[in-house]
C-alpha cells in the first residue's frame, strides 16, 4: 500500500527537499504540492491524501487554519495533518494541536524523523520524537490547571502510566514492553483513555498530560 502525501509549504525549495526525501522511500508518493494554505485545503479535499504535511506559516490560510479545515472538530471525515514548524518562532503550534493535528516535527529534524512522522500518521498514529514532545509541549502548553482539579482521577493508575508514556513519545510497542502487557492491551487502554477524556489522538493526550501536571505526578 502506497502512502499518498500532500506537501503544503510556500517555499518551493522546502517542498522539493521533502519530495526527494519521501519519494526515496518505498511505499511513499507525493500526490500534490500546495504553495499556500487555501490551495492546500482545496487539493486535500479533492485528492484525499493519506497524510497532509503542512507548514505552520503560509500565505492565505496558515497551518492552524488548514488543520481546522481538514481535521478540526466537526469535520465528518478528517484527514491526517502533520504540522511542520520552526521551534524558536512558532509558539502557536499548540493551537494547531488543539485544531486536530496528528503530529508535528521541526523543519531541521532531518530525513529520518520526517519519514517516521509521515509513516506514523499514515498508520493512524501520532508518533512524535520524545525530545520534541517534551520540549514543545512544556514550552507551548498553557499554564497548568490547579492541582485541585483532580484531572488524573478520571483515569485508572494503569491508564495514567500509559498516558505518561504517550506524553514522552513512546510507541505502543515500547509501552507494551515496559509494562509487560500485550500490544492489543495497550491499544485498548489508549482507546478507553481517549474516550474518557473526549480527545481524538495521541498528541491531544500528550497535551492533556502536560496541561494537567500529570507528568509531574509520576513517582
Amino acid at each position: 500500500m502506497t502512502l499518498r502525501v500532500l506537501l503544503a509549504d510556500d517555499q518551493a525549495m522546502v517542498r522539493g527537499g521533502f519530495r526527494l526525501i519521501l519519494e526515496s522511500q518505498p511505499g511513499i508518493r507525493v500526490a500534490a504540492e500546495a504553495a499556500d494554505g487555501t490551495q492546500a485545503v482545496e487539493l486535500a479535499r479533492k485528492l484525499r491524501p493519506d497524510v497532509c504535511l503542512v507548514d505552520i506559516r503560509m500565505p492565505g490560510l496558515d497551518g492552524i487554519e488548514v488543520t481546522h479545515a481538514l481535521a478540526g472538530p466537526g469535520v465528518a471525515d478528517p484527514l491526517r495533518v502533520v504540522i511542520v514548524t520552526t521551534f524558536d518562532t512558532d509558539e502557536y503550534v499548540y493551537g494547531a494541536l488543539r485544531a486536530g493535528a496528528a503530529g508535528f516535527l521541526l523543519k531541521d529534524a532531518g530525513p529520518a524523523l520526517l519519514i517516521e512522522a509521515v509513516r506514523a500518521a499514515g498508520a493512524g498514529d501520532a508518533l512524535i520524537s520524545p525530545s520534541i514532545t517534551v520540549r514543545l509541549l512544556q514550552r507551548l502548553a498553557p499554564p497548568p490547571r490547579p492541582a485541585t482539579s483532580g484531572a488524573g482521577n478520571q483515569l485508572s493508575e494503569r491508564e495514567l502510566q500509559i498516558a505518561r508514556s504517550v506524553a514522552t513519545g513512546r510507541t505502543n510497542t515500547e509501552i507494551a514492553a515496559e509494562l509487560f502487557i500485550s500490544l492489543s492491551t495497550v491499544k485498548t487502554h489508549i482507546t478507553r483513555i481517549q474516550d474518557k477524556l473526549a480527545i481524538r489522538n495521541r498528541v491531544e493526550l500528550a497535551a492533556w498530560c502536560w496541561e494537567n501536571r500529570i507528568m509531574g505526578s509520576s513517582p
